[in-house]
């Protein structure tokens, strides 16, 4: 399940990608409750995606195997 949230409190600890560049531009992550936060590095304000943690593992299932690859 994905849904769009308002912006985290300032107690949640977000991590940016490892693929992240010197411009920012890039996604960071966060533990939510048992799920995952997910927002766009340039607009940290702008709300977030959450994944419930099945989620977040078939999301992430996706990617290793090509699911969204074009």
């Amino acid at each position: 399940m994905i849904s769009q949230q308002k912006p985290a409190s300032a107690d949640v600890q977000w991590r940016k990608s490892s693929y992240s560049n010197a411009s920012n531009q890039c996604v960071e992550v966060a533990r939510i409750g048992g799920g995952v936060a997910v927002r766009d590095s340039k607009n940290p304000g702008g709300g977030h995606l959450t994944f419930s943690a099945a989620g977040w593992g078939a999301f992430l299932d996706g990617i290793r195997h090509g699911s969204y690859d074009r």
